[in-house]
């Protein structure tokens, strides 16, 4: 009977979004940039993908990290994310994940480490309690009050940032942030994207929408609806970078100042940020917790060997 593939894997989440850490058995991707890897793992390999976050071993709501040797030798790890819908530059949650489970295997020590990402490195900082701190990317926006017409609502007012990737939000809505509404918040949030993409931003995925907290602590809600349709469960790291991109531009939060992001089920990220020339350096800190390790098996008789295609 021919042998099963076996690849090896650790399973973490931070803010309560699934990061599913690939440790050894995925694809070969070489020694290049790591955006040329990604290429490499898309167009040759993305069976891969299927097979370790989607049905029947995963789920649509997981995110992958698998990790490679970095191209900048100042890093210690590369990563490379995939998610239901394809390889995202960056995962801020997926970062603290990763991190969470590179201690776990004995990997890294409390400390600094730095990671690098098809979107560029990230230092970041394991705590003791197992918290982990993280600057990400330069973040910055690019439009501001943008106007867009969704049938049945009328106009509705955007902002378009970068936070690793690129992302679509709104504050001026009429939708109550509770999971109680998540079919409305789908629809809501995917004819929003069409409308952005509709208007030539292509290249923008995500969709946050943002509200008043639950939480004394916390300064705003939100609901992240990502390319695969599916909504994350934390806050969101990409997410609050691109709000802090904003919210530094319009003069709502000074340089250093905390803001606490709260996500649709609850669960919190810290982050501030500190300027750099016309952007901006987020800072964000939240816990990840290892909930299973093992090893999946692909066996050459299943027909979903490689997940359902």
């Amino acid at each position: 009977m021919p042998a099963f593939l076996q690849i090896k894997i650790l399973d973490t989440h931070a803010g309560g979004e699934p990061i599913r850490v690939v440790l050894d058995g995925g694809p070969e991707l070489g020694i290049g940039p790591l955006r040329d890897r990604v290429t490499t793992f898309r167009e040759k390999h993305d069976r891969f993908r299927t097979a370790i976050i989607g049905e029947p071993r995963g789920s649509a709501a997981g995110v992958g990290a698998l990790i490679v040797e970095p191209h900048d030798k100042t890093c210690q790890f590369g990563v490379v994310f995939f998610n239901n819908a394809g390889y995202p530059d960056m995962c801020g949650h997926g970062i603290i994940g990763t991190v969470v489970a590179l201690a776990h295997v004995g990997l890294l020590e409390p400390g600094l480490v730095r990671l690098e990402t098809p979107a560029g490195y990230i230092a970041a900082v394991l705590g003791a309690n197992g918290e982990v701190a993280f600057d990400n990317v330069p973040s910055y926006r690019r439009e501001r009050d943008l106007t867009v017409y969704l049938p049945g609502v009328g106009d509705v007012a955007v902002d378009l940032a970068w936070g690793g990737n690129w992302f679509c939000l709104c504050e001026k809505h009429e939708q109550v942030l509770d999971l109680a509404n998540l079919p409305q918040l789908t629809d809501y949030c995917s004819r929003l994207l069409q409308a952005v993409r509709d208007s030539g931003f292509v290249e923008v995925d995500h969709v946050g929408l943002f509200g008043a907290p639950s939480q004394a602590a916390a300064h705003s809600r939100n609901f992240i609806l990502g390319p695969g349709k599916t909504y994350d469960r934390s806050p969101g790291g990409t997410a609050t970078s691109a709000r802090l991109a904003c919210l530094a531009a319009d003069g709502q939060l000074a340089a250093g100042s905390e803001w606490v992001q709260e996500s649709i089920v609850g669960t919190t990220f810290r982050a501030k940020y500190r300027r750099q020339g016309d952007k901006v350096v987020p800072t964000l800190i939240g816990a990840g917790f290892v909930t299973g390790e093992g090893t999946l098996l692909l066996d050459p008789a299943d027909p979903f060997q490689w997940g359902i295609r």
